[in-house]
């Protein structure tokens, strides 16, 4: 993981906010990362990123670097990234290509598939189709094919009468479609990138709903982190395996997380990449900040590092 080496006075702006259902998580995971290169010593600016200003204020004040903490649509979907590429200003994480793909989920699990990684059956819906009738034999997962943060997930298990019609009434963060896809009962697993490297595995366990939704995530005592996780060892290397083969896949830059699902009630077990985060989340009780503690990198150590990987052309 070699990296040019920037000098501490280097102005950082870290981009936060943003307009997306996920703003209010950027904004813990700007304030964090904020804080923590501030005492790794550099000059800090954040930036609470508005549509209407975003290339203006990036113009006017010409950070040396930008610090990519948005999380959701325009922020983690390469659209940010076009801008920084566009102004030329070195950006942390993925470029704008990486970045896209990996935010459609169904366009990356044909990445991940045609890269051998196993992935779970799936297939876009029309809304309306998917509030109206089964799409697939239950249990299944409908999710937004273009959100984070578990942003509108909901589980249909074998004993309901219906799809969740809930989702109607939430047009305003599906869309058009929504993707449907096999549900994948067990343990929920996470591995994280950096660089060309993997580090180690999660057993995330819920506290607070039977998955690892928005609140387990985001609420201090949600959920409980194994490090490492409890599993086979050769479950434990494939986890590894395919979060660099996926962030490779995609052509991902800098940091970024895989989320898998293991049943280990089948024979062998089944291990299946749900999707690549591009823009982990950087809050408190964030996976990639534990993740990169466990390999030895503190959290001042992590942004720094991200600071220095930072370029134009990812």
């Amino acid at each position: 993981m070699s990296q040019r080496r920037v000098p501490a006075e280097t102005t950082v702006a870290v981009l936060m906010g943003g307009w997306s259902a996920e703003r209010e998580v950027s904004l813990a995971s700007g304030e964090g990362c904020a804080a923590a290169l501030r005492r790794a010593g550099f000059n800090v600016v954040p930036v609470d990123v508005k549509r209407e200003t975003i290339v203006s204020v990036l113009q006017e004040m010409r950070p040396d670097v930008a610090f990519n903490a948005l999380h959701g649509k325009w922020g983690e979907d390469g659209c940010c990234a076009a801008i920084l590429e566009t102004l030329q200003i070195p950006y942390t994480h993925s470029g704008v290509l990486a970045s896209s793909l990996a935010m459609h989920k169904e366009k990356s699990k044909a990445i991940f598939h045609a890269a051998g990684i196993p992935v779970a059956e799936s297939r876009l819906v029309e809304l309306e189709a998917a509030a109206a009738d089964h799409p697939m034999q239950p249990p299944y997962v409908v999710k937004p094919v273009s959100e984070g943060s578990s942003v509108g997930v909901h589980i249909v298990m074998s004993r309901a009468n219906g799809p969740a019609a809930m989702i109607l009434e939430q047009r305003h963060i599906f869309g058009s479609h929504a993707m449907v896809e096999r549900f994948v009962p067990g343990k929920e697993l996470t591995c994280a990138v950096m660089g060309d490297v993997a580090l180690g595995v999660i057993d995330i366990v819920s506290k607070s709903s039977a998955w690892y939704d928005y609140e387990a995530k985001y609420s201090p005592g949600g959920s409980q982190h194994i490090l490492p996780a409890e599993i086979p060892h050769g479950i434990y290397r494939k986890c590894q395996q395919y979060a660099l083969m996926a962030h490779q896949a995609l052509g991902c830059r800098g940091v970024s997380r895989a989320d898998f699902r293991y049943d280990d009630s089948v024979e062998g077990g089944e291990l299946i990449l749900l999707e690549v985060n591009t823009q982990p989340g950087m809050t408190g009780t964030s996976l990639v900040p534990e993740l990169a503690a466990h390999a030895g990198h503190s959290y001042e150590d992590l942004v720094t590092w991200m600071v220095n990987d930072a370029s134009v052309d990812r």
